[in-house]
């Protein structure tokens, strides 16, 4: 039996098994994808504090996974299908088996919130996007928009002005959600252009995006772009759906945590952007995952 399973290998789920391991605990991190999580998609991290200058996320994201490795812990390419809890432990079914423990980590992260307009899914991975870092070089010398306005919206179009000829930038509102730096540097690219006030109703093309159709939010007026890629980053859901019915989540599907980042069900702590959190940041998840793997060992030796 292990003593803890981390379901997640991003900031928040290596910092929970670097601390588990030094504090004498047999753990596991299982990653259904490639280690590093949503950080890996990010281009230039510039707030985490040691970079000074910044850091590539999946620059960063191998140093994580390098300093859990070099102290022992082990990551296997696995998926959880349920988790079972019974008498003194929790059951975890995953594609490679069953694995028993005494507390699980959960710190599986958060995926972009799709727009839900029409054209959206059909064209999905054929012009529209919903990372900038993954799938910019594709539109190399071509006009694309970006929707949000918050700071992966505003840091993903500025990426984007490496290859694209022109950014669109679109907003439901008269001003941007971004810090101001990102503001600022948005502003002063030549490249993009933000439409303020502005939704997509609908996403155009045979067998690639073409064109979007476009609402004004003021005055209600509709238009048209044309674009050959549209890249989504209006907001994020959480990948909890493996925990409804388990652990109590808010209404948006986070999961509810306390300081100590212990869930509803005893010996089940939560990290990083998967659970209710004011701050959805690499610095924040790796202060959550230091935290989670201090309590459950004192759970798990009744300190």
């Amino acid at each position: 039996m292990k003593d803890v399973v981390i379901i997640g290998a991003g900031p928040g789920g290596f910092t929970s098994a670097i601390y588990a391991v030094r504090s004498g605990l047999d753990c596991v991190v299982l990653e259904r994808r490639a280690p590093g999580g949503q950080v890996l998609d990010t281009d230039w991290i510039e707030n985490y504090p040691g970079f000074p200058g910044g850091i590539n996320g999946a620059e960063l994201m191998g140093r994580f996974e390098k300093h859990a490795r070099d102290l022992g812990v082990t990551i296997e390419n696995d998926e959880v299908y349920e988790i079972k809890r019974q008498e003194g432990s929790f059951v975890l079914r995953t594609r490679k088996g069953e694995i028993e423990t005494k507390t699980v980590i959960l710190a599986t992260g958060t995926g972009p919130r799709p727009l839900g307009v029409d054209g959206e899914e059909r064209l999905r991975g054929k012009g529209v996007s919903y990372c900038a870092v993954c799938d910019g070089f594709f539109f190399r010398g071509q006009e694309v928009a970006v929707v949000g306005g918050g700071d992966a919206a505003v840091e993903e179009a500025h990426f984007l002005t490496r290859f694209c000829s022109k950014i669109y930038l679109i907003h439901r509102r008269d001003q941007l959600r971004a810090v101001g730096s990102l503001q600022r540097r948005a502003f002063d690219n030549p490249k993009i252009e933000v439409l303020w006030d502005t939704v997509v109703t609908e996403i155009h093309g045979e067998n690639s995006v073409e064109k979007l159709t476009l609402k004004n939010t003021r005055t209600g007026t509709p238009g048209k772009l044309k674009v050959s890629g549209v890249f989504i980053y209006v907001g994020l859901v959480p990948n909890s759906y493996l925990y409804k019915g388990l652990v109590d989540l808010d209404e948006r599907g986070f999961v509810k945590t306390n300081v100590e980042m212990a869930t509803s069900v005893p010996g089940l702590f939560a990290v990083g952007d998967v659970r209710v959190t004011p701050l959805r940041q690499v610095v924040t998840a790796v202060a959550d995952g230091a935290v989670a793997a201090i309590t459950a060992e004192k759970y798990i030796t009744g300190g």
